[in-house]
């Protein structure tokens, strides 16, 4: 049948990801084309290779994130829209996902539609570099698992600054290697030969999608270089909540009530 065939051509091959995916020119169009090829089997595939625990972690975010029933939310690099979701879950008065990858959204969408989530819950195509939203829209940005994603990390962090409003809270999701050697050998060779299999497999998948994304956990910031990245960008007492040994990290922080920016 079609829908059985390996879907996609090849995206991040061994020799693109030889070096670090987050020094190439193209990386955001190389990103595009794997999600695109990947978003019908994202959720399936994020259960299963996280041993079901991708959903605890969004609900760590959701409350972390204090969020209450007047808050304004914006989910950058929703995907399929599961922290979205569960934002609009705990109470938030409105919830915007943005996606880079129209493929992502319309999972997103069918999913809305089909749970009849009304008017509080809104998708948008955007890219998290020049967020289409005026200046201190928000009472909370949230991003899962996508800050890596993006060509440059500290132009997200500006437009997140940017679009919170004073007293706003930034919550951020993204996976890490575990600081136990013994655990972080173990974590390598699930990611590096166990998962790449399994997960192209089941998402009849050849864009080498989930070879890219082991590498670009291991070749991204660490959790302490993000977090100074944040402050960097003006946000105060950013400070960060540890899961699952470290495999992953939750960045917290507040924009200032009295800024100059």
């Amino acid at each position: 049948m079609a829908n059985d065939a390996p879907r996609g051509s090849t995206v991040w091959s061994a020799a693109t990801l030889e070096a670090s995916p987050h020094s190439r020119i193209d990386k955001a169009e190389r990103v595009q084309k794997m999600f695109t090829s990947i978003a019908h089997a994202y959720d399936i595939n994020n259960r299963l290779h996280s041993f079901f625990q991708d959903q605890r972690w969004r609900r760590v975010a959701v409350r972390e994130s204090g969020v209450n029933s007047a808050a304004r939310v914006l989910d950058v690099a929703c995907g399929t829209g599961d922290l979205a979701e569960a934002f609009l879950a705990a109470g938030a008065a409105k919830v915007v996902g943005l996606d880079f990858t129209p493929a992502m959204l319309d999972v997103a969408r069918v999913r809305a539609n089909a749970r009849s989530l009304g008017n509080a819950l809104t998708y948008l195509e955007g890219d998290a570099q020049s967020l289409p939203f005026e200046s201190q829209s928000f009472d909370i940005v949230s991003i899962a698992f996508g800050i890596r994603n993006v060509a440059r990390t500290e132009l997200a962090l500006a437009e997140f600054f940017r679009v919170l409003a004073p007293g706003g809270r930034l919550v951020i999701l993204e996976l890490g290697e575990p600081q136990n050697r013994l655990l972080r050998a173990v974590n390598r060779f699930f990611t590096h030969r166990v998962m790449p299999l399994t997960a192209s497999i089941i998402a009849r998948d050849r864009s080498g999608a989930y070879s890219y994304l082991p590498r670009s956990v291991e070749t991204y910031f660490t959790p302490s270089h993000l977090q100074s990245l944040v402050a960097l960008a003006g946000f105060e007492s950013p400070r960060q909540v540890v899961m699952a040994f470290g495999v992953c990290v939750a960045t917290i922080a507040t924009k200032p009530i009295t800024t100059a920016k």
